[in-house]
Order: structure tokens, then C-alpha cells, then sequence
């Protein structure tokens, strides 16, 4: 059973034994980093960890590749291992049940990867993943908000200074300006569609904040809605920016 041969087809024999031999990190499993780690093992990427501290939730069923009505409780992580090992039986996927944080990040030894990539919701584990992963030699991706976001037309990439119209980018921006900035580029993906929530989020619902007590992904204290696709299609745009990358190395040329 020759499960790339459309992959190989269209890279090139050189393609799959060079996306199998890097090692990938995706922190962050909600519904942009779980399409991501599909796609990446989809397409040839068998070195893989995936990290995720939390259990699927219903609310999560909307958006969210682990989240099923069967599912709901379990781990995202032993969800998605379960999936992806199905795929293909001879990956290599670690799953990792914790919280990244300034307090964990020495246990995830970033240094050991080619691709870092975030997918992370908390605007403070996500700065300190940022910063850490620019210290590095992993190159590094990176999801903005995609919630509030209903046209895929409008989904770009662009270097984290240059991203523009994104409540979230802007709130890691002014987090890492004060704790000292980053000591090199890399690549986001965003959306400047600014939809507006029009139900009513439940009462209690908390979100991430930052230094203004403001929600980055809007004005308001709420959590934000998201449909099914947004999310998914971050997520595999991401895919996207590590498959390409290799096959420059590749090929040689742009892809």
C-alpha cells in the first residue's frame, strides 16, 4: 500500500524521504493545530509531536478535528494520536498532555525540531513559545485568530511585524515589545476580516486577555464565535508553509 504515491507524484521521489526526516512540534490542537497536524501527516511528515493540555469539549465540535460527540472528554492529544497513527501506522507521533509555559518550556526542548509551530490560544503561553522558538535554529510558524473570520478569500501569510487588521497579532505584538522583543522573523498566518459576533456569548465565559484587559480577538470580554472551516483552513495554510518550505530545500526553487 503505497500511501503517498499522489504526494510523490507531484514533488518528486526526493520529496518524501526528505519530509520524513524532519522532526515537527505543533503546539496546540484546537481547530487550527489539529487540521495542521493531519495535513502534515498526510502529506509525509512522520516525525511528529503534538501537544495539547486539554480534553475535547462540545463546544469544541464545531471547529475542532478530535471532537466528536464520542470523543468529548478524552484528551485532544489521544484522540489525535489515535487519527493520525491510522493514517499512517509508521509515523513516529509523540503526544504530550501539558501545558507549554515559561515554567514547562525546558521540557519540550525546542532546539530538537526543524519546524516549531503555534497554535496556541493563551496570549501569554503564546508570546513565551514565540520568543523562545526565535532563539532557536526551528524555523517557525505561527497562527494568528481565526476566530471571527467567515472568508477564506481573505487568509494571508506575512512576517509577524507585517501583519495587519489581527486584534490577536496585535496584542503579542505589544506582550513581546515589552519583555524585550524577538531576535528574528517568521511567518503568520491571518486574516484582517473583522466579522462581528452577532449571539449572545454564555454569562461567565472567560478568554484570554491582555495588558488592557481586553480580548485580543475583539472588544469585547466574551469568548468569540468561530465556524467550522476558518479554523481549519489556518490550520492546514499552515500545513502548507512546512511542505512547501521542505520542498524548496528540495527542489531548489520557490514551491
Amino acid at each position: 500500500m503505497d500511501l503517498f504515491q499522489r504526494t510523490g507524484l507531484l514533488f518528486g521521489d526526493s520529496f518524501l524521504p526528505q519530509a520524513a526526516s524532519k522532526k515537527v512540534i505543533i503546539f496546540g490542537l484546537g481547530g487550527v493545530g489539529s487540521w495542521c497536524a493531519e495535513m502534515l501527516v498526510r502529506s509525509g511528515i512522520t516525525q511528529l509531536t503534538i501537544v495539547d493540555a486539554d480534553i475535547v469539549a462540545g463546544s469544541n465540535i464545531n471547529r475542532q478535528l478530535p471532537a466528536t460527540t464520542t470523543t468529548v472528554g478524552r484528551p485532544k492529544v489521544e484522540v489525535m494520536l489515535e487519527r493520525l497513527q491510522a493514517i499512517n501506522p509508521a509515523a513516529e507521533i509523540k503526544a504530550i498532555q501539558k501545558i507549554y509555559s515559561e515554567e514547562t518550556h525546558a521540557f519540550f526542548e525546542l532546539d530538537r525540531y526543524e519546524y516549531v509551530i503555534d497554535a496556541i490560544d493563551s496570549l501569554e503561553h503564546k508570546v513565551h513559545l514565540l520568543q523562545q522558538t526565535c532563539r532557536t535554529k526551528a524555523t517557525l510558524f505561527a497562527s494568528m485568530g481565526a476566530a471571527l473570520k467567515t472568508d477564506p478569500l481573505k487568509i494571508r501569510v506575512a512576517e509577524f511585524n507585517q501583519v495587519r487588521g489581527c486584534p490577536l497579532a496585535a496584542a503579542v505584538r505589544r506582550r513581546i515589545r515589552l519583555k524585550g522583543g524577538v531576535d528574528r522573523k517568521f511567518q503568520c498566518v491571518f486574516s484582517e476580516e473583522q466579522f462581528k459576533n452577532r449571539g449572545i456569548a454564555e454569562q461567565g465565559a472567560a478568554a484570554d486577555t491582555d495588558e488592557e484587559g481586553t480580548n485580543p480577538y475583539s472588544e469585547h470580554k466574551r469568548i468569540n464565535g468561530t465556524t467550522s472551516y476558518m479554523p481549519a483552513m489556518f490550520g492546514m495554510t499552515l500545513a502548507s508553509l512546512v511542505i512547501r518550505d521542505i520542498l524548496k530545500q528540495t527542489s531548489g526553487e520557490n514551491a
